[in-house]
């Protein structure tokens, strides 16, 4: 699901109590970032936050 969270602001209150209870953004947000841009792969079984690192084919399997 993309979601736009300069839409509006219940999205952004979206992703933000996901982050807030997601184990993937503990490094993030101890590190006082937002974790943004990140990508979600098959709800949650993978969270990326560098687009670089990710494996376009790998996801495709």
């Amino acid at each position: 699901m993309y979601l736009d969270i300069t839409e509006n602001l219940f999205n952004l209150k979206l992703f933000l109590k996901h982050r807030d209870y997601a184990p993937e953004f503990k490094d993030i947000k101890e590190s006082g970032r937002v974790g943004l841009p990140c990508i979600v792969i098959n709800d949650g079984e993978q969270i990326v936050f560098d687009y670089t690192t990710l494996d376009i084919e790998d996801i495709k399997r």
